[in-house]
């Protein structure tokens, strides 16, 4: 638990970034300190070490140059993370134009509507991605460049096409003897500056252009350095599993890492549970960022069923042998994750309580974070060590925290957040911005949470999700799913309204499943049901489970799109 309150700026003039530094510094500083040292690896793949990233940098930004790319033009990358994407964006932003990373999980239609919002110049695009869209449908580009090699697909542009074609001599005449240290020089960006606009997936089904100026990177970056770079040490590997283009994956995992002088390992392919579990092995990664969904399967198909057997559970009702048989456990569990993590941190959506419980008893090192697009992302944090059971950390510097609730303590209200990370407004979408930033530069996250005498944080759930029971109670069906999701043959469920009656969407454990009929399965539903209302208030009791034949559409960050289901 958190012993001390946590300290944080008391208003948004207090936590302006130190004029001293900047982002385009640090990234500049981490490749002249890690000069020889690995930065970038495709797992399975392609390695470059920093001077062959600040090499790339430099051609891109002599084919930036040579187009006619401007500071401040948007330039958009979408593809499954690989070193090519890291140096994209790190030559978009070292330029001084604005990154418009793109979810490479969006169908076409959404990849062009985006490129034609933000005015996007040039789209950057893996392979998956570039047999999908349409250069047509987005007439406003100059080019499409493919990220695996930064060949043309398309060009609208005589001194792009010419630039790429001589891009090579080009370099060879700039710096004839040869490319040094001395050469690395970035645009010096200001705080305020527009650095990137991320489009929010969300769980509503509209997808917004969330602007982030330098500082909101910078706090997370700045933050991460000094609170997690003495733990994770310059040259420590970090496997990079959340996509790139979602604030989470990008801030924690990439922008951090390459700050740090860390080793950065990115699974290029779809990181199915058996890849992600190998490459863990393999790697060892320092630290592991992760969504919830990747550490729950993980503990309930390797962990659960063992700890269930009649042998383990006679060990651990012994006290004599108990402390040792958690340390066996942990040892597993531990070795999952490669064995070398200071922490691992879960973040992007709730973990489930016995998930939770489980790791926390037997001193695993988890922690959870919380944050959002529009804070990119960063709200809350504590240490491992510090960590509060059930919460999502402290507010982390540069950034303060209220709850909009006469009892902020015990009655939930929505979750407020003011600092140095929250971001600019949504693109062109001054009313949107107008209910999402007050005059008070609060940012209002949507989301319900109370707050402790400590600072420690408790998600509640969504307002948006929240219902209303028969008598007027609020329900949170987020609560709900905790528990059912633990329950015997539930992969993952919903809870959603009909008729003023509250009923669960599960789809049932696919690997377990086939051992029964249809018949038997609606019985163990109807069982689980009925054990369930027995722990819940009577206005939050289920009047129906109903099997869902289908895995729930998510989000990249694993969450369920509610918005289908309603």
């Amino acid at each position: 638990m958190c012993r001390n309150r946590c300290t944080f700026a008391q208003n948004f003039q207090n936590c302006a970034m130190n004029t001293s530094s900047s982002l385009n510094e640090y990234f500049r500083k981490a490749i002249l300190n890690n000069w020889n040292q690995n930065a970038l690896t495709d797992y399975k793949g392609q390695t470059l070490q920093f001077h062959d990233v600040a090499r790339k940098i430099e051609k891109l930004h002599i084919a930036f140059q040579n187009t006619g790319i401007k500071q401040g033009d948007k330039i958009a990358i979408c593809g499954r993370n690989s070193a090519h994407w890291a140096v994209a964006f790190l030559a978009t932003l070292t330029y001084g134009a604005v990154a418009v990373p793109i979810l490479h999980e969006f169908n076409a239609e959404q990849i062009h509507n985006i490129v034609n919002h933000s005015e996007s110049r040039l789209l950057f695009v893996g392979d998956f991605v570039a047999k999908e869209i349409d250069p047509a449908q987005m007439p406003a580009l100059d080019g499409i460049l493919n990220l695996p090699d930064f060949s043309l697909m398309m060009s609208r542009s005589e001194s792009l096409s010419y630039t790429r074609e001589h891009l090579n001599l080009l370099f060879g005449s700039k710096y004839p003897r040869a490319f040094t240290k001395e050469d690395v020089n970035y645009y010096q960006d200001s705080p305020e500056e527009l650095a990137l606009i991320n489009y929010t997936s969300g769980t509503t089904g509209f997808s917004k252009g969330v602007m982030l100026p330098y500082r909101s990177l910078w706090g997370n970056v700045d933050f991460c350095l000094r609170r997690l770079g003495k733990q994770v040490p310059a040259g420590s590997a970090v496997l990079d599993i959340l996509p790139m283009a979602h604030m989470y994956g990008m801030a924690i995992e990439f922008l951090f890492g390459f700050c740090n002088g860390s080793h950065l390992f990115f699974l290029n392919r779809l990181p199915s549970p058996t890849l992600i579990a190998k490459a863990f092995t393999e790697i060892q990664p320092a630290l592991v960022i992760s969504v919830p969904l990747i550490i729950e399967k993980i503990i309930r198909k390797r962990v659960f069923p063992v700890m269930q057997t009649p042998r383990m559970k006679l060990l651990m009702s012994m006290p004599v042998v108990r402390d040792k048989v958690k340390k066996k456990i942990l040892d597993q569990v531990y070795q999952a994750f490669g064995g070398k993590a200071y922490e691992i941190i879960v973040g992007g959506a709730a973990l489930s309580q016995e998930v939770e419980e489980f790791l926390l008893s037997i001193g695993f090192p988890i922690t959870v974070g919380y944050g959002a697009t529009e804070c990119a992302p960063l709200i809350s944090y504590r240490d491992w060590k510090e960590f509060a059971a059930g919460s999502c950390g402290c507010p982390v510097d540069g950034m303060e925290v209220r709850i909009d609730s006469k009892d902020p303590t015990d009655i939930p209200g929505e979750i407020l957040a003011r600092g140095t990370n929250v971001m600019l407004g949504y693109y062109k979408n001054e009313e949107t911005t107008r209910q999402a930033l007050d005059k008070d530069g609060w940012y209002h996250t949507g989301d319900l949470g109370t707050m402790d005498e400590y600072q420690n944080i408790y998600i509640r759930g969504r307002i948006k999700n929240m219902l209303l029971g028969a008598n007027g109670q609020n329900v949170y069906p987020e609560e709900i799913e905790d528990k059912l999701n633990s329950m015997p043959m539930v992969s993952e469920c919903i809870v959603v309204q009909r008729d003023q009656k509250l009923v669960a969407l599960v789809f049932p454990d696919q690997d377990e499943m086939m051992n029964f009929t249809e018949e038997e399965l609606q019985g163990i539903m109807e069982q689980n049901r009925q054990e369930l209302n027995m722990k819940l208030p009577v206005y939050s009791r289920l009047s129906a489970i109903e099997l869902h034949k289908e895995e729930f559409m998510k989000t990249p960050k694993k969450s369920i799109k509610r918005y289908l289901y309603q």
